[in-house]
């Protein structure tokens, strides 16, 4: 099981605000320190965290923080709706589009993705594979 993720940034600020244009709208909760933004899924008492966790920092090497080419992380959305919702929510807040929202031919009928860049270059999916919503013809 993936226990976290961590992208690096170099503008903590612009990371914030892209990010915070989604993830709340997934159920994910902010956390901000002075090594970045934390950000889970909330934890009922008695329950164990909910995994993955993702993190938005600063390279702990103080180097400049860089893309991997290839390297893509997705985000569960409710439904395709939701899916343009967030899509354009965080193109709003300095995302780059990567792919406007819709079905891939290469992929199941029901898995409906946006694809954008945050402002660091890091490729994100937000995707639904609701089984109660129409599927690609």
């Amino acid at each position: 099981m993936i226990a976290y993720v961590t992208v690096g940034a170099d503008d903590i600020a612009r990371a914030k605000q892209f990010y915070c244009a989604f993830l709340p709208a997934l159920d994910y909760e902010l956390e901000e320190s002075p090594e970045g933004l934390s950000f889970a899924l909330p934890v009922k008492p008695g329950q164990a965290a909910a995994q993955p966790e993702f993190y938005v920092k600063p390279p702990f090497d103080g180097k400049l923080a860089s893309a991997g080419n290839g390297a893509m992380i997705a985000f569960e959305a409710h439904s395709q709706k939701q899916v343009r919702e967030l899509h354009s929510a965080a193109l709003a807040a300095g995302g780059v589009d990567e792919g406007q929202p819709g079905f891939r031919a290469s992929y199941g009928p029901r898995f409906y993705v946006g694809y954008l860049r945050d402002p660091q270059g890091n490729k994100i999916a937000l995707f639904s594979s609701n089984p109660d919503e129409p599927g690609r013809d």
